[in-house]
């Protein structure tokens, strides 16, 4: 479905996105549940750990307070500013998913939430494989491309779902790079949350362009869909998250 993108460096806006990025994607109960599920499923806790895409830290950090040795990376030096004023407990680095600064067989585990669409997958996933010791295991959570049409953003901005098609992997892709990139007992499976939003919350995500994806779009049509979303927006959206969740060892 999906083709295996290009190395793109930092993804688009984020620098503009960086301060407000933790006000519009809050760490809220949606995502303290895919965190524990991380954890779990990933064994977690207490391992030397690389967050591949960190952005602002959260996952990082969450990490290094269940006693873990974290280390972060992103391609976006404003995003990295943000995640150091956190905290001081987790190493983080400016670099390249596709070229990562660690010696091989460095960490135990690697995880990348909601990162993978930013990357040339194959040559991040071998980088990922390259820096792990032998039997760990990286962690990966994405959103399945099959139920973009269901986005509420896509009433008002109908090129999103095409758009994310595009970047975001399906099941079987992810798992055949996995495969490529050298991973065994690879799982993948969906997750549904379901979530709200009211309409002040929504408009502030929409104009704070939250999602890369409204970056992407054509002048013209966010603005219109801006337009069409303030005069028709009801008082609360209720909305799902469609999770893919997958989870590999190096052999």
């Amino acid at each position: 479905m999906s083709s295996s993108g290009d190395a793109r460096g930092a993804p688009p806006g984020f620098g503009e996105i960086a301060p407000s990025y933790d006000r519009l994607r809050p760490v809220d109960e949606r995502w303290l549940e895919l965190f524990e599920l991380l954890v779990s499923e990933g064994d977690l806790a207490g391992r030397k750990t690389l967050d591949v895409g960190c952005g602002t830290g959260a996952l990082a950090v969450a990490l290094a307070e269940r006693g873990g040795k974290v280390w972060g990376i992103d391609a976006s030096p404003e995003m990295l500013a943000q995640a150091r004023a956190k905290t001081t407990g987790v190493r983080f680095k400016e670099g390249l998913a596709e070229a990562l600064p660690f010696k091989d067989a460095w960490f135990e585990r690697a995880v990348l939430r909601l990162s993978l669409q930013h990357m040339n997958r194959p040559a991040a996933l071998a980088e990922v494989a390259r820096v792990l010791v032998p039997g760990g295991r990286v962690l990966i959570a994405t959103f399945d491309p099959e139920r973009f049409s269901d986005n509420w953003l896509t009433e008002f901005f109908p090129s999103i779902a095409e758009l994310d098609r595009a970047r975001f992997p399906d099941a079987a892709t992810v798992g055949r790079e996995l495969e490529g990139a050298g991973f065994a007992d690879i799982g993948i499976r969906a997750v549904s949350q379901s979530g709200g939003l009211t309409r002040a919350a929504a408009l502030e995500r929409i104009r704070g362009r939250y999602i890369s994806t409204l970056r992407m779009l054509a002048v013209e049509e966010y603005e219109r869909g801006v337009a069409r979303a303030e005069t028709s927006l009801p008082d609360r959206i209720e909305y799902r998250l469609e999770w893919l969740i997958a989870n590999a060892r190096k052999p």
